[in-house]
């Protein structure tokens, strides 16, 4: 609220109208200056005039130039209209912000070419770390979202399953990726655009010519992966479609799980749900996600060996900022000889020291645990910058049974 004694009836007729100049119009460079210009003209003169001035200058409004567009949403990037004076407008003036929200979705649907526009929210980042006051964000739910416009979906109670129902009537959109389909709920989950490098990576991993002097990829079509932060299918998919026989996956978010069954069926590839509880079985699904904590992935896997004969030569750990509460389960799961792909967040200038610790580390939880192999931390990927001076980085292991040198 703008900070006055006076209350905002005392306000607007303290403006006299006839003093009340517009703005000058400024020439929009995109189409959110373009909506916000169109906003401000079809505001009554008397509520233009509390608008603050910074918002009627278009040049120093401070709204966003940039966005994302997963039909029918408009996904604006972080921080957007958290200026002072967006924050600070008074009642009346806020009473007429639908609007701009509408006009801002109409402009970019034209510069889109995309069709209907319907719902506009703000991106924002996804609490990684536990603090004095809050737990962990292990669902990775999409809690600091700012929805403008448009039905999202009810808020939920995160300690009940969501049913059938909930599923029906949620908000669902959808993207293409490396010609890989990914649908999800952005209410209740989150979805990483800036991983697409690493998806096409692992897409075209066995193509690369330092995994070709490992392994060929004439045998993909024999082979499994194991991904232990399944999500809605962001590397699930890439094994998929890279070839692989099958793809097992564990997640906890229910809503994950849910978008991961409905982009799997979109790609038009079958898929199994497996819940807590239930007995893991399968039959040529080419995914199977399961639906529990991935501590009981070795355990689950090696009751289901006893039975089906396969080979697991992937294993996925994309949490971050660290995964490394997985890499003993993925020593376990993976067959004598494969790849762990183990993601983290590392300073630029401890890169090639976490990587000598990698490697030492699970070459002395091999030789504790499990039967001795050799293990090598190859390449290192640089994802993207997570924050100034650090680095997504994914480090790929080979885990061989013997002690040939690479």
């Amino acid at each position: 609220m703008l900070q006055s004694k006076m209350n905002e009836h005392q306000l607007l007729k303290a403006v006299p109208e006839s003093k009340t100049t517009r703005p000058p119009k400024h020439k929009a460079a995109n189409p959110i200056d373009a909506a916000l210009q169109a906003w401000l003209d079809s505001l009554p003169t008397d509520i233009l005039a509390l608008v603050p001035p910074e918002i009627q200058d278009i040049k120093a409004s401070g709204a966003p130039k940039r966005w994302v567009v997963y039909p029918p949403m408009v996904l604006l990037p972080s921080g957007s209209f958290e200026q002072s004076w967006w924050k600070s407008l008074p009642g009346c003036v806020s009473q007429h912000i639908d609007s701009l929200w509408r006009m801002t979705l109409e402009h970019i649907g034209k510069r889109e070419g995309k069709g209907l526009l319907t719902h506009l929210a703000t991106n924002a980042g996804i609490p990684l770390n536990k603090s004095e006051d809050e737990d962990e964000n292990v669902l990775r739910t999409p809690s600091g979202l700012l929805m403008h416009f448009g039905d999202f979906g009810p808020a939920l109670d995160p300690a009940k399953s969501p049913s059938e129902t909930d599923f029906a009537e949620a908000f669902w959109v959808s993207t293409k990726q490396n010609g890989i389909t990914q649908i999800w709920a952005p209410r209740y989950t989150m979805f990483s655009r800036g991983n697409i490098k690493e998806k096409a990576r692992i897409l075209n991993f066995h193509n690369d010519p330092r995994a070709l002097k490992y392994k060929s990829r004439s045998e993909l079509s024999k082979e499994t992966a194991v991904d232990l932060y399944a999500g809605i299918g962001y590397f699930v998919f890439s094994y998929v479609k890279m070839g692989m026989k099958r793809v097992f996956g564990w997640e906890l978010n229910p809503w994950s799980v849910e978008g991961l069954r409905r982009g799997a069926l979109a790609n038009g590839w079958t898929v199994k749900v497996v819940r807590e509880g239930d007995i893991l079985t399968f039959k040529d699904e080419n995914i199977v996600v399961l639906l529990e904590d991935n501590m009981k992935a070795a355990r689950r896997l090696k009751v289901l060996r006893e039975k089906d004969e396969f080979f697991v030569s992937h294993v996925n750990c994309g949490l971050l900022p660290s995964s490394e509460a997985s890499w003993e389960t993925a020593l376990e799961v993976l067959d004598q000889e494969g790849w762990l792909h183990l993601h983290e967040n590392v300073g630029v200038a401890d890169i090639a020291n976490r990587k000598s610790e990698i490697e030492d580390g699970l070459q002395r939880t091999s030789n504790k645990y499990l039967n001795q192999r050799r293990v090598k931390a190859d390449e290192v990927e640089l994802v993207k910058t997570f924050a100034p001076g650090v680095w997504h980085c994914v480090f790929d292991v080979y885990i061989s049974s013997s002690l040939m040198q690479h």
